[in-house]
């Protein structure tokens, strides 16, 4: 339907409200707020604030041996403020990054081969903590997961590299000095990362079953040459002191043949002397006078006519005086020293 037009006859309606004489030109002032209400309104902000800090999410409490970075992602972003353990307010849609800087174990399996091509099966474990001074950094460039990105990689290439280069056999015994050297590597890997290493070691190494069996044999095998050289050793001893016991009887037997023949030697010199001093005084002159000379002797004469013994004065106490004519000055001297 069209609208109708108005007629030059017809009159201008007024649009709004007519003015009065009696309004003013200025507008009317608002209505005042009392006090109370003013305190009111503050009141319920301050409430309204307080119950929106209280909600879960609003605050992070940073525990002894971390650090944490405030992130305002409506603002400056990720602020170079190192926080210290505490309790910190933040709105909800603010951030606080917590790093734990204390030192950490991680340990891995790792499968390895050696310089004779053989399996090796080692536990590594390596002990590291961020720098505490470069956090924000470590944020900036690698983030809370530095593990898995950066330092395990590295650290499974250096074990492999280093105990590529020892036979088998000698890394259980070796593996401090390998984990001293796979310490480097990383080390040296891991240089601004922003991630300190303390140590790296080896444990639980497994070998190759026919590697252990065949250890075990030559193993046995020492012991057993061990054992025998350890018996040869005794006997050779056994025999030294066999050798020396016989030695000492035979040099006791000896010098008891040398004594006992030295004893000998001597007496029969001494009888050849006696011997000699009885055959040069037995004359027949001082045979004749010892046989006048014994106490027991008796005269007989045999007449060389009469074949019938004499005796003379058998019973006589005179006893015949022996002469020293034709007698030797031993004899002499004998004589004397019976009378």
């Amino acid at each position: 339907m069209k609208p109708r037009r108005r007629t030059a006859s017809e009159p201008l309606k007024p649009i709004g409200r007519r003015r009065k004489a009696t309004d003013s030109f200025f507008p009317e002032p608002a209505p005042r707020v009392s006090q109370g209400g003013a305190m009111r309104r503050a009141i319920l902000v301050g409430a309204a604030l307080a119950s929106l800090c209280s909600l879960p999410g609003c605050g992070n409490t940073v525990h002894p041996g971390q650090r944490g970075l405030r992130w305002y992602p409506l603002t400056e972003g990720l602020t170079t403020e190192t926080l210290k353990s505490g309790f910190y307010w933040r709105a909800p849609w603010n951030d606080i990054f917590i790093y734990d800087v204390r030192l950490q174990s991680y340990t891995e399996m790792v499968d390895a081969l050696s310089s004779d091509d053989l399996l090796v099966r080692l536990k590594a474990a390596i002990i590291m903590r961020p720098i505490v001074d470069e956090i924000y950094f470590l944020a900036q460039e690698i983030g809370p997961d530095f593990y898995p990105r950066v330092v395990r990689p590295e650290l499974l290439a250096a074990v492999r590299s280093v105990v590529s280069n020892y036979p088998m056999v000698s890394v259980p015994e070796r593996s401090a000095e390998i984990a001293s050297k796979v310490q480097a590597v990383v080390v040296d890997k891991l240089k601004g990362r922003h991630l300190e290493v303390h140590s790296v070691a080896l444990a639980d190494i497994e070998l190759a079953k026919i590697v252990l069996e065949a250890v075990e044999r030559k193993q046995a095998k020492e012991q057993e040459k061990e054992q025998k050289e350890f018996e040869l050793v005794i006997a050779e001893k056994d025999a030294e002191i066999a050798r020396r016991r016989a030695r000492g009887e035979g040099d006791a037997v000896r010098i008891r043949s040398e004594g006992e023949a030295e004893g000998m030697k001597i007496r029969a010199l001494g009888q050849a002397k006696a011997q000699e001093t009885i055959t040069s005084t037995l004359t027949p002159s001082y045979l004749r006078y010892k046989l006048y000379d014994s106490p027991t002797a008796k005269m007989v004469l045999l007449p060389e006519d009469v074949r019938v013994p004499i005796l003379i004065a058998p019973n006589s106490g005179d006893e015949a005086k022996p002469s020293r004519e034709g007698l030797t000055r031993a004899e002499q001297d004998v004589m004397d020293r019976k009378q």
